[in-house]
């Protein structure tokens, strides 16, 4: 079953639960659909007035703070065998590779890996743990984790819960194909960021930029 079509059958509380919560498990270090959960809950707010998009931007929001606060905890302690391990279980997200890509990010922008990492699915699951394992000043990651989580969470809503809107009135004209229009226009502003994001761990990992050592990065 696709997942709108799914979720159409959760009650309101349930699906705002349910995103915060694979949200914040994503945010955590685990790999999850955190993204297409939002967008599919946003735009299904769009179309049912029982789904507050206040309410699920929150939510979505909370889950991201705290499941990334969580991560960076865990990561702090569990240093660099964590990662190891995580390599043993999710090879496709944790391999040395894409370890390095991350590392590589967080030495050149540091507390900007966190805020912008949020905007891409690869560091979107390092950021927490990794920051933790690096040993950033917690002060510096709450930052770029609240204003990064806010912005991410809450702007996505209000991005797919306006498109939704506005895609309504043009169904009843062009059917099926007004409303991926609009969605595929709603998703711009999200895939800008993630192009420049990608254009610039493709830049650092042809720099061949050694990672820095965890013991450099401590408060």
């Amino acid at each position: 079953m696709h997942v709108q079509e799914w979720l159409e059958t959760v009650p309101a509380v349930s699906i705002y639960a349910l995103v915060g919560l694979v949200i914040g498990l994503e945010s955590l270090g685990i790999p999850l659909p955190g993204e297409i959960i939002l967008v599919s809950s946003a735009l299904l707010a769009s179309q049912h007035g029982d789904i507050d998009p206040v309410i699920l931007g929150a939510c979505a929001s909370a889950g991201a703070i705290i499941g990334d606060s969580i991560g960076y905890a865990i990561g702090r302690k569990g240093g660099r065998p964590l990662l190891a391990w995580l390599g043993g279980k999710f090879p496709r997200h944790f391999s040395e590779a894409h370890i390095a890509t991350a590392e590589r990010s967080f030495e050149k922008w540091g507390m900007w890996a966190v805020f912008f990492g949020r905007f891409v699915a690869l560091l979107r699951i390092f950021a927490g743990p990794l920051a933790g394992v690096l040993r950033m000043p917690y002060w510096k990651f709450l930052i770029a984790n609240v204003f990064g989580g806010i912005l991410w969470a809450g702007g996505t809503t209000a991005v797919i819960y306006y498109v939704g809107v506005v895609a309504e009135a043009w169904l009843k004209r062009f059917s099926w194909v007004g409303l991926v229009l609009a969605v595929l226009i709603g998703l711009t502003s999200m895939l800008v960021l993630k192009r420049k994001a990608k254009k610039a761990q493709v830049a650092q990992s042809e720099s061949g930029a050694e990672p820095v050592p965890a013991g450099d990065s401590a408060p």
